[in-house]
């Protein structure tokens, strides 16, 4: 079926899955397009691979509903076997089979098709993800980021309206990580799948997604683009999942509130206490601050990480120049223009 980039091919409706007492997933919803890449973003515990387990038809739901186009995947009393979806899966650890050549891992996705057709389908997949060489390899002769391409191309050669990754970057070292990330954007972007990636990393999450849905306690607490829920995020739990950031008490008092930088406007905040985010690059030194007392620092390649004391609040700076002795006093500004102030 074509379907153009504002048609949803998956809809995962308020879904809601516990173990006993404990909630692993609590009204759940998110939806996949045609051609996007949205990553599923959370900490460990949060339900975000139960969720990728729910949506692949690896467990049933308690409620709500799971739907590709208009077929129901999964309802109260309804779990559509995962080979009956439509939908490909790639697992962390890509789950080849080692007894199978490449090609034939790939045929594999492919039983109940004749054996020649098997394995010009399986072919074409592979010369896809540029693997069309290693088809008579065996999986331990590859590298971790080519044993991921044969996972996906068997995942791919299926024609799936959608695909699932489980945290597809966990199992390789860290060097390889920005070339296997960047080779496996362009093929699922080629290939015009829509692709839900499950990852604990905020970087993978951000370089990779065209959407994101972030998750905390099993509920999806957020969901947008990148650029929207890096810098306008609606809590300080999305703000951490998205990297380091500074929580400041602030009081909001008829539509303003008291920072450490003067007032900031705050309309849609009640009278009350508060919290003003504030990323570590969003601080710097300059005359006119607020004056602060540098307890640490230390060097991060790109930038130094400086932790000062300013009254009894303890913030981080990210510094592209030289940093600050500790015991120093220093003069700490704010870029209020990319602050965010939330409710508690």
């Amino acid at each position: 079926m074509n379907r153009t980039p504002e048609t949803p091919v998956l809809s995962v409706q308020s879904v809601s899955r516990a173990y006993g007492a404990r909630q692993a997933v609590a009204e759940a919803s998110l939806t996949l397009r045609a051609g996007e890449i949205t990553a599923l973003l959370g900490a460990s515990g949060s339900g975000k691979s139960t969720l990728l387990r729910l949506i692949a038809g690896l467990e049933p739901v308690d409620s709500g509903e799971i739907r590709l186009g208009e077929t129901l995947l999964s309802g109260t009393g309804r779990t559509l076997a995962p080979e009956q979806r439509g939908i490909g899966l790639v697992f962390q650890d890509y789950a080849l089979f080692p007894h199978l050549s490449v090609l034939d891992n790939v045929c594999f996705g492919l039983k109940g098709l004749p054996r020649g057709e098997q394995r010009s389908r399986a072919g074409a997949a592979l010369g896809r993800v540029e693997l069309g060489e290693r088809a008579s390899a065996w999986p331990h002769w590859l590298s971790g980021g080519e044993q991921q391409r044969v996972a996906l191309a068997r995942a791919l050669v299926r024609e799936p309206e959608a695909l699932l990754l489980d945290e597809p970057f966990s199992g390789l070292d860290a060097h390889l990580k920005a070339g296997v990330r960047r080779d496996l954007t362009q093929t699922l972007r080629a290939a015009g799948t829509a692709t839900l990636i499950v990852t604990h990393d905020a970087g993978e999450a951000l370089m990779m997604a065209d959407q994101l849905v972030l998750m905390e306690a099993g509920r999806v607490i957020q969901s947008g683009t990148p650029v929207d829920c890096y810098r306008d995020p609606v809590s300080v739990a999305a703000a951490r999942l998205l990297g380091e950031v500074n929580v400041i008490p602030v009081t909001v008092e008829g539509g303003a509130a008291r920072t450490p930088w003067g007032p900031r406007v705050a309309t849609t905040l009640e009278d009350g206490p508060a919290k003003l985010l504030l990323r570590p690059h969003d601080l710097g030194l300059a005359g006119g601050g607020i004056p602060a007392r540098v307890i640490g620092r230390g060097f991060a390649g790109a930038y130094s990480q400086v932790e000062v004391l300013l009254g009894e609040q303890v913030l981080q700076l990210h510094l592209s120049g030289p940093a600050p002795s500790v015991g120093e006093m220093v003069s700490v500004r704010a870029d209020m223009d990319r602050a965010r102030l939330v409710a508690l």
